[in-house]
């Protein structure tokens, strides 16, 4: 691995060598691919080749990975800032980098509980030995069974579900097969929030011809590319209210400093916020 491990002491220790043990060195993952384009150290040469795979073909993809992070920070100033949320589950967490959801909202509140989830164990190894107080954990856990995330132990311990809460899913339902049913699965989290619960998503647009490529290029690196349309993203909110603009290119909602201006791909990614009445 590039970089090696981060953090230290005994718990992180153990479970990095748990996690170690529970990695695949001969497929990509996701998070680690993430992590490559987003510059991070953490990541193999398999992952490095699955990200070529899509940057060859649409080389300022790496841009999107930025844009869907920057999304997800504004998505979350807004929920702890303006709504009032003081608690929040991202699902699909990736490896730990700079502005993590944890730091972001503890800038407004300190006191915000945060529940990491991700199906990558290198995830569970790095955030174990990144988290050191009571307010955020990490879970390995998998979107495609939201019960799994809900019903977790170490979800209750932070997360009073008959309060309102937020979700975070960034980046992760364009992964999701047809085949995987995600306008169910996204039924099925809406059917988790309590009134008043904030819900996040940001995914790939697949409606014009360079989506195609880059779609292309996504499954011959990473085995997975689904990159849907505008009603289908739409889809993903079916009941909720939306929180203006809407749902619209994800550098359009509510940018900020920080936000990249009018590049030549931000029309390949769309986001969203919606709140359970």
């Amino acid at each position: 691995m590039s970089g090696g491990h981060s953090g230290s002491g005994p718990d992180g220790q153990g479970a990095r060598s748990g996690a170690r043990r529970d990695l695949n060195f001969r497929r990509p993952s996701i998070a680690r691919v993430y992590d490559y384009v987003l510059g991070g150290r953490d990541h193999f040469e398999i992952d490095r080749k699955a990200a070529h795979s899509f940057l060859n073909v649409v080389p300022e993809a790496g841009q999107l990975a930025k844009d869907n992070r920057h999304f997800m920070r504004r998505s979350v100033r807004f929920m702890v800032a303006e709504a009032g949320i003081r608690q929040i589950i991202d699902i699909g967490s990736g490896l730990p980098t700079a502005g993590n959801v944890h730091q972001v909202a503890h800038e407004i509140d300190p006191s915000v509980h945060v529940v990491y989830v991700d199906n990558d164990p290198m995830v569970l190894a790095h955030a174990m030995a990144m988290l050191d107080d009571d307010t955020t954990t990490v879970i390995t856990s998998d979107l495609r069974t939201p019960e799994a995330i809900f019903d977790d132990p170490e979800t209750h311990k932070l997360i009073d579900t008959s309060q309102p809460f937020g979700v975070l899913i960034a980046g992760i339902l364009h992964h999701l097969s047809d085949e995987d049913d995600p306008a169910g699965i996204a039924a099925e989290i809406r059917e988790r929030l309590s009134p008043g619960s904030y819900l996040a998503i940001c995914n790939f647009l697949g409606e014009e011809p360079r989506a195609r490529d880059l779609e292309r290029g996504f499954l011959d690196g990473l085995g997975s590319g689904r990159f849907r349309t505008w009603e289908e993203n739409r889809s993903y909110f079916e009941g909720l209210e939306m929180v203006p603009p809407g749902l619209v290119y994800a550098n359009k909602w509510r940018p900020d400093e920080a936000t990249a201006k009018d590049h030549p791909v931000e029309t390949l990614y769309v986001g969203g916020v919606g709140r359970k009445p």
